[in-house]
């Protein structure tokens, strides 16, 4: 066959080889926006170095070996011994370790720690997400650990290490440490209270011993876990090391690891307790109100990690579209295309955005933010992570047939997309946590509706959106039924109004259009066509 057939022209080059921060106008700003100016300039330079290392050929090639090569359970040894164990690839390795070594599991120690952690959990998740899921359990221990000084004192160090060690041996001989979870079993799901596992207490005082299993244990290969278990006193938090300090491995059995849809690189577990020694964390009977911190933590993390998706989602899109010919012109400079592309962008710009908000309410930790948190995170939890699928299939189709073959990347995105809507509580349990708020926390309304409030008067859609809330809001009798209804405004009201005191022009117009204002149809590419749709895709372009 002549060479001339097999001549490559019209194909647009990968992306790879940038700075996947500074090439994020809108995580960039936000940066910039939430940190103190003299720290501004250390920042930005740990996350352009992240950036470049993200947006490497050699991350992203880790990230497709990662996945490629997924985690294998090892439950004996060659002599029949119990050992348990999960084998990773290198790159999965190599992946975490760049994770832990960037500061990703410490946050709640430095300063402006929450922005510069949630933009480095944004940006490097972007080279393959399945390894941020132990990555975000280590950060979230964190608060749930602090119930008790002195287990607190033990392990944060190690938790916020910025080391990393892989292997399984006793946590005080490792420079640094992963903890994972285990709260849901098989009857009772998300219903934690139906729990059975049971707590039985040793002699010496915080010590006991577990007996049960949990349907659904995250990153078993981890060196802690908290595990959720029925004390004589009731629900009951607990730490279970994986090896004990004399060395002998904790009865912690791996059944089988989970064949998932997506999430390949990393393994979720089903694991039985068998007199597995554990020490209590906070009081019997408060095992929620314990491990709630860490819930919290871990649903922003769900938010930041679906924002990261969609970012390179987008970024794929509108790269692929730069480059691309058909019926006589870029695809990217053809109107229905740049109307695709700019709806996808205000979907990304808006969950970059509330991600980050989020997360500078955490470093600002007072009584305001607080209360704030306790209705943002469950709202944004609830739309941020369930747009995301939908955002990661239409920007595949951007792509055409290549973005439905393996090599683009594309389909790794699209299977990952509804892990975070799943993880940590489904959208019905969070709509129903953002109900239970609105019942018995009033100052969370306060704090929400304070915050939706700076931006009236800027846009007259945002200001009906939000009179049509509080309209919504005056009656919660009966409201379960329309609970997703009422969180899908909330939160959508919250990214406008974030969008309208912070973006550009375009972008916040565009966005209160379509999202607020009723001028959209039911799918992506419907925006109003008289809006600067040139101006928002050129805004998510990913300068190489």
């Amino acid at each position: 066959m002549a060479a001339t057939t097999h001549t490559v022209t019209n194909q647009a080059p990968p992306l790879v080889r940038y700075d996947v921060f500074t090439a994020d106008r809108a995580l960039s700003e936000a940066v910039e926006r939430h940190t103190a100016p003299e720290l501004l300039d250390g920042v930005r330079e740990e996350l352009t170095g992240l950036g470049r290392s993200a947006g490497s050929a050699q991350a992203q090639q880790w990230g497709a070996q990662a996945n490629e090569n997924p985690p294998k359970l090892r439950t004996h040894d060659r002599y029949g011994n119990r050992i348990d164990e999960v084998d990773f690839h290198p790159s999965w390795h190599r992946l975490l370790g760049h994770a832990v070594t960037a500061g990703l599991t410490d946050a709640w120690g430095r300063p402006a720690g929450h922005v510069r952690r949630a933009a480095g959990f944004l940006v490097w998740t972007q080279a393959e997400g399945g390894h941020g899921c132990p990555v975000s359990m280590t950060h979230a221990a964190v608060p749930a650990l602090r119930t008790d000084p002195a287990l607190a004192a033990e392990w944060e160090p190690r938790l916020t290490s910025h080391v990393y060690e892989e292997g399984l041996r006793p946590a005080s001989r490792k420079g640094g440490v992963l903890f994972g979870m285990g709260m849901t079993e098989k009857q009772g799901g998300s219903d934690v209270r139906a729990n059975t596992t049971s707590a039985v207490p040793l002699s010496a005082d915080g010590e006991y011993l577990l007996t049960g299993h949990k349907w659904f244990c995250s990153a078993p290969m981890s060196d802690g876990f908290l595990v959720l278990a029925q004390a004589p006193g009731g629900l009951t938090c607990f730490l279970v090391p994986r090896v004990l300090e004399d060395e002998t491995r904790n009865a912690f059995a791996i059944q089988r690891l989970k064949d998932k849809l997506g999430n390949r690189s990393n393994a979720s577990s089903e694991v039985e307790f068998d007199g597995t020694w554990a020490r209590r964390v906070g009081e019997e009977g408060r095992g929620v109100r314990t491990i709630i911190e860490m819930v919290a933590a871990t649903r922003l993390d769900c938010v930041i990690g679906s924002a990261a998706i969609m970012r390179q989602a987008v970024a794929q899109a509108v790269h692929h579209a730069s480059y691309r010919s058909a019926f006589g012109g870029l695809l990217v400079d053809k109107p229905l295309m740049r109307n695709v592309l700019a709806d996808l962008a205000l979907e990304s710009e808006a969950a970059t955005t509330l991600a980050l908000r989020l997360a500078a309410a955490y470093d600002a930790d007072t009584e305001q933010e607080r209360a704030f948190l306790r209705l943002a995170v469950p709202a944004a939890k609830y739309w941020v992570t369930k747009r995301c699928t939908p955002v990661a299939g239409e920007a595949l189709e951007c792509l055409g047939g290549n973005g439905y073959v393996e090599e683009s990347g594309m389909p790794r995105l699209l299977r990952e997309a509804p892990l975070n809507s799943i993880w940590e509580g489904s959208g019905n349990v969070q709509a129903l946590d953002v109900l239970r708020a609105l019942q018995r926390e009033p100052q969370a309304l306060n704090a929400f509706l304070q915050e939706v409030g700076r931006a009236r008067g800027a846009d007259h859609r945002l200001d009906g959106a939000i009179k049509d809330l509080l309209t919504e809001l005056a009656d919660l009798d009966g409201i379960e039924a329309r609970a997703r209804r009422l969180v899908e405004r909330m939160a959508l009201v919250l990214q406008g109004s974030l969008l309208v005191r912070w973006a550009p022009p375009e972008v916040a117009d565009a966005f209160c259009a379509s999202r607020l204002g009723g001028d959209w149809g039911a799918a992506f590419g419907t925006l109003p066509h008289s809006l600067d749709l040139a101006s928002v895709v050129e805004r998510a372009r990913a300068e190489v």
